[in-house]
């Protein structure tokens, strides 16, 4: 027998269940170092990764479960736009928009002194057409033919508006009127914004 062996096995019952501790501490440190702490790490990684993949799947199931209100509000967006689309005349509509609008003015009695279409101002996907109108007529005339351009198909504003210059005209006071009329009409391929050059002047 071994000298060590069979010295342990000479001493005081209470010593050898003391080494006997010791040594089963050691090998639970051991155990808890190199096998059960890895496991622990191992299960913290996987719980944090579950957490994470409820989380995205309750993100998901929501959308999922509202996509229907989702898809019912574009389509009344697109509708709207549409619609407001609808309000803008193409390119080609123009004169004849034009042409109404001097149609409505004679029709409410006004007398047209100038009627002269500005240059486009561009602004995205539509722009503006300004025409600079100088009229003649009483202030109901003018009054009524305002309402009649308000309640046109097309969208046309009404801008710079002034009044004056009053004449007797047939026994009855006759105003001058100056403003703008302005409508919009749809750029069906707007060009593309001009790329900022890099790096400043040398």
């Amino acid at each position: 027998m071994d000298a060590r062996v069979e010295k342990i096995l000479n001493l005081p019952a209470y010593q050898r269940m003391l080494i006997v501790l010791v040594v089963m501490v050691l090998i639970g440190v051991g155990f808890y170092f190199l096998v059960y702490q890895g496991q622990l790490e191992e299960h913290e990684k996987l719980v944090k990764k579950k957490v994470s993949v409820e989380k995205t799947l309750k993100k998901n199931q929501k959308i999922a479960n509202n996509l229907e209100l989702y898809k019912k509000e574009y389509e009344k967006l697109q509708a709207k736009l549409e619609e407001a689309l609808g309000e803008l005349p193409l390119k080609k509509e123009i004169p004849s928009l034009l042409t109404n609008i001097g149609a409505l003015a004679k029709e409410k009695g006004l007398e047209i002194l100038r009627f002269k279409p500005k240059g486009e101002v561009p602004k995205g996907f539509y722009a503006e057409v300004p025409v600079e109108l100088k009229l003649r007529g009483s202030y109901h005339q003018a009054a009524s033919f305002f309402a009649a351009v308000g309640n046109m198909e097309r969208i046309v504003n009404i801008q710079n508006l002034k009044l004056g210059g009053a004449k007797t005209v047939a026994g009855r006071t006759a105003l001058s009127i100056d403003c703008s009329a302005i409508t919009y009409r749809f750029v069906e391929n707007p060009p593309p914004k001009p790329s900022k050059k890099k790096g400043g002047k040398k």
